[in-house]
């Protein structure tokens, strides 16, 4: 049995070993000084965000970046608290900003989707960005984007995003989850391979969007917004899909406040998973499963008195040293600040990541107060 755990431990092990090398193949960017010119369309849509908005509006306030150049279109879907409010006050107080604001329309089950598909027939430029109500963008956001597109023949831009963490072990947790996708994102783009995103930082053309069609073919599934769109994109030219590893370009959101919400939200996540266009992202997601459920069997094994606790060690021990190589380089680029709670939270996530991928396949879950299968 150890011999079975051990090559599945092995795969695994090559795998973020990758991953730990398309990372560094991916250079850190430093903005240039490179005159603004590109115009965004900054599409937020938003559900019940009165708590977050207040935030994401005072970071738009403070974007270093021409006015004129950047529009804001918010989609409100169907919001039950005074986040439309908010939004017309802050228009009304903030004249000199070319905002919009949409209600959604429902034509699929994903509702983000049909929110960013309701705003995008009234853009008039090239180049859409989206982003998240609970976020809160740098000053620097557009001009990094800007400067980028200016120097590189690109018409996709995957952006980094990270937590706003409190000093709880929840919060923590999460982190440290977040770090691990952002740190398999980078990765994966970096070998060319790039299959996810988070759609709280990213940036493509509208000519870009029809040319792929939108979100046809999987807007059946209520999330994906990001991903499906960034797959379709590398299988139509992947040399144009680039990743923005850029310090002065990290969007920052909230972590969940409870574990119920949090399973939630990773168990949307996951639900796409099996629809991935990507084969290596779908390849890489058994593989990550398998990783943990080795060490979960193990420890199964090891208390019904089957295995040795010195072997589960030695299994665990080689899974902690390769994540944590993956985490700290990506932890070193996003943040100053030490990771916390990492071998409490390496305990732990064997059991969390199995529980969601299960959860998954059989269960629903409830976002934004709807249900969704």
């Amino acid at each position: 049995m150890i011999l079975v755990l051990g090559l599945i431990l092995f795969v695994y092990v090559i795998t973020i070993s990758h991953l730990i090398y398309g990372f560094d193949q991916i250079p850190t960017y430093t903005k240039s000084d490179d005159k603004p010119e590109t115009y965004f369309a900054i599409v937020v849509p938003f559900r019940n965000e009165s708590a977050n908005l207040h935030s994401l509006l005072e970071s738009f306030k403070n974007l270093n970046y021409p006015k004129t150049l950047f529009e804001i279109i918010f989609v409100d879907d169907f919001s039950e608290d005074d986040s439309v409010k908010q939004i017309f006050k802050w228009r009304m107080e903030n004249g000199s900003f070319h905002t919009t604001l949409l209600e959604n329309l429902r034509m699929s089950n994903s509702p983000k989707k049909d929110a960013i598909s309701r705003a995008i027939p009234i853009i008039t430029h090239e180049w859409i960005v989206t982003t998240d109500a609970d976020c809160i963008v740098p000053e620097n956001w557009l001009l990094t984007l800007n400067n980028y597109i200016q120097n590189h023949d690109v018409s996709m831009i995957v952006g980094s995003v990270s937590y706003d963490c409190k000093k709880s072990f929840l919060h923590h947790f999460q982190q440290l989850d977040l770090m691990s996708l952002q740190g398999t994102t980078i990765g994966s783009f970096g070998l060319g391979l790039g299959f996810i995103c988070n759609g709280a930082n990213f940036c493509y053309t509208k000519s870009l969007f029809t040319e792929l069609n939108g979100f046809t073919g999987n807007n059946t599934l209520a999330s994906g917004d990001d991903v499906f769109l960034v797959q379709k994109a590398m299988v139509k030219d992947s040399k144009n899909v680039h990743y923005l590893k850029s310090k002065s370009n990290i969007v920052r959101t909230l972590p969940m406040n409870d574990w119920k919400s949090l399973l939630y939200q990773r168990v949307r996540w996951a639900s796409k998973t099996s629809s991935y266009q990507s084969i290596f992202g779908k390849d890489l997601a058994v593989i990550i499963l398998a990783g943990n459920l080795c060490l979960l069997f193990g420890f199964l094994l090891c208390v019904f008195r089957k295995l040795p606790w010195h072997n589960f060690a030695v299994l665990f021990l080689i899974k902690f040293v390769f994540d944590y190589i993956l985490l700290k380089k990506t932890n070193s680029f996003f943040t100053k600040k030490r990771m916390h709670y990492l071998i409490l939270s390496s305990v732990l996530y064997p059991f969390f990541c199995v529980g969601v991928a299960l959860f998954s396949l059989f269960g629903r879950y409830e976002w934004k107060g709807r249900k969704f299968n």
